[in-house]
């Protein structure tokens, strides 16, 4: 059973179609959505998107930080950042993970260490994603 998935950034739809089923992450853990599944809304945190098409096929994708809303016969992701693999800049996501890595480690405030942190979390779910992984 299908149903529909409309993925929003604020800059473009980056996906809208019918599917059998999305894999991500919320605040709380991970979340397979079904047809059909209870009727909730909820926040996601940065995270591999995956989408298993009316084909059957899993397509993957980087999320940002959103609010996913389930309902009855659709579903709506509102995210800061949508990327497919081929969106991403590999070399850019290194770079940034190496920034990253490099201010957590020297960092002596908390919410430096906090800012980068989430950072060094962004930057490796894109080379993730980039790479075809999981």
């Amino acid at each position: 059973m299908l149903f529909k998935l409309e993925v929003h950034t604020p800059y473009r739809l980056f996906f809208s179609d019918q599917i059998e089923a999305l894999t991500l992450t919320l605040g709380d853990g991970e979340i397979t959505v079904y047809a059909r599944h209870s009727f909730f809304t909820a926040p996601v945190v940065p995270c591999v998107l995956r989408i298993k098409d009316k084909d059957g096929a899993w397509k993957q994708a980087f999320v940002a930080e959103g609010i996913l809303e389930v309902k009855s016969h659709n579903t709506i992701l509102l995210t800061d950042t949508a990327e497919w693999p081929a969106e991403i800049d590999g070399e850019r996501a290194m770079a940034a993970k190496i920034r990253a890595r490099e201010t957590v480690d020297s960092s002596m405030f908390k919410f430096e260490s906090v800012t980068a942190n989430s950072a060094l979390r962004r930057a490796e779910l894109r080379l993730r994603v980039k790479n075809g992984g999981n």
